[in-house]
């Protein structure tokens, strides 16, 4: 089996759960899991920026990206989040890889806008890099970088990052492990499983707004591009990983309309 778990929120923050997702993700691939990291560290980057007199800009949820703060984001992102990532997995015995969307052009993007200068959004991953990798045993950890054919970088959202690249991988399972418990509705309680046409309303009627609209976008894009399943699952739960390979309840199960045509009733 091929899963692809995106890391982000507060979980790349500290030491203690950077170590126990990388010892829980090492054990599943121990047993005969091939596991692609994608991860964001938008908060580290914020502390960086604000570290060194630069504010922080956002334009529908997306960081404004100038040179400055691109420069920023090699450093942060593909240098200490991601290295510190990988060093985890190293002492959890795993043979972790450090990658960006930049090494062998893994995923490519386009400007978004001049508004939001150098942001770009994936156009197309080639996985090919990866399918070796994880032939030869190791566990691609990749930072939300992409690049173009011309050598330019691009600052990209992690959530759309891991659905293209889940999607060029044929990732049986799309785990978004995060620092919320699963997706909340209108009464503030948690769905245990909802299809694309559900994501949208919660979206439209402004419920998911930010980082879960984000999510819920990608995950309905992912699903409407061949994923089986996304699931959006608090990370700091212990044992999360081998419980959702398991099939255990936690957080929300995104699936396609054809498996889940009706909504389902939210879980507390």
């Amino acid at each position: 089996m091929k899963i692809l778990i995106k890391l982000g929120g507060t979980l790349l923050d500290e030491a203690e759960s950077r170590h126990r997702l990388a010892a829980e993700i090492s054990a599943a691939v121990q047993e005969g899991l091939e596991a692609v990291v994608v991860h964001g560290g938008g908060k580290q980057m914020t502390r960086y920026l604000a570290a060194h007199g630069v504010e922080s800009r956002f334009v529908n949820g997306l960081r404004v990206t100038t040179p400055e703060v691109l420069d920023a984001v090699l450093k942060v992102l593909a240098g200490t989040v991601n290295q510190e990532l990988v060093a985890a997995f190293i002492a959890c015995g795993a043979q972790a890889v450090g990658l960006s969307g930049m090494d062998a052009l893994l995923t490519e993007a386009q400007q978004m806008s001049e508004e939001l200068g150098w942001v770009g959004k994936p156009v197309r991953s080639d996985c090919r890099l990866l399918h070796a990798l994880l032939g030869a045993g190791y566990v691609p950890v990749i930072a939300c970088l992409a690049g173009n054919r011309q050598g330019q970088f691009f600052n990209v959202n992690a959530d759309q990052m891991a659905v293209s690249v889940a999607g060029a991988l044929g990732a049986d399972k799309l785990l978004f492990l995060t620092d919320v418990d699963g997706v909340r509705g209108e009464n503030n309680v948690i769905y245990s499983t909802l299809n694309p046409n559900q994501c949208k309303q919660l979206i439209h009627a402004g419920i998911a707004t930010g980082g879960m609209q984000a999510k819920l976008e990608s995950a309905v894009q992912a699903l409407e591009t061949g994923a089986a399943e996304v699931i959006i699952a608090p990370g700091s739960t212990p044992g999360v990983v081998g419980k959702l390979l398991a099939g255990e309840p936690i957080g929300t199960r995104l699936v396609t309309l054809t498996e889940a045509p009706f909504a389902e009733a939210p879980h507390v």
